[in-house]
């Protein structure tokens, strides 16, 4: 079952400070119990590049084990909510010539999707402090979305994503 996806505000900076922060932690543990590990087997069966590429292997996986245990701590929301909102919009990109066809059908489900990939996007690319990749063809469809929904009375922002809804298209 899916879980319906909602769009939720963070303060950039906190999100890129907490990011930084997490990558730098997680690449420190995966040295050091990659270390830890390649030195253990080293030790106990001699050395061997497949010994030392076992211990790399070993690490990957504790630190992944502990990440995964810390995943749902508080202090991590942000940087959960932009991985998540990244799944969501790439689940959505493999539809997207399917929804297109769809919107220009004015199919209300196609519209509130691709409503909602484009706010993603712009969002997405706010938080990571980049600039959207808007180019012409893009900026076109957002009008044209956005003009559709108006023209259908539907309101102009989508603050949620049902992955459910994903199934009555075909992936492109």
């Amino acid at each position: 079952m899916a879980v319906v996806f909602q769009l939720e505000e963070y303060e950039p900076e906190v999100y890129r400070r907490k990011a930084r922060m997490i990558s730098v932690a997680m690449a420190g543990q995966l040295i050091i119990f990659g270390m830890l590990f390649a030195m253990l087997l080293t030790t106990t069966f001699g050395s061997s590049f497949w010994l030392n590429a076992l211990g790399v292997f070993l690490g990957l996986l504790a630190t992944s084990a502990l990440f995964a245990a810390l995943k749902d701590r508080p202090w991590m929301n942000e940087v959960r909510y932009v991985w998540q909102l990244k799944h969501h919009l790439g689940q959505i990109s493999g539809y997207l010539s399917t929804l297109r066809r769809e919107v220009k059908a004015d199919n209300r489900v196609a519209l509130d999707i691709l409503t909602f990939y484009h706010q993603g996007m712009q969002q997405l690319a706010e938080l990571n402090d980049r600039t959207p990749d808007d180019d012409a063809e893009r900026l076109a469809e957002k009008l044209e979305v956005k003009l559709k929904r108006e023209k259908l009375g539907m309101s102009e922002e989508v603050t949620h994503f049902d992955p459910q809804d994903l199934s009555a298209f075909k992936r492109s």
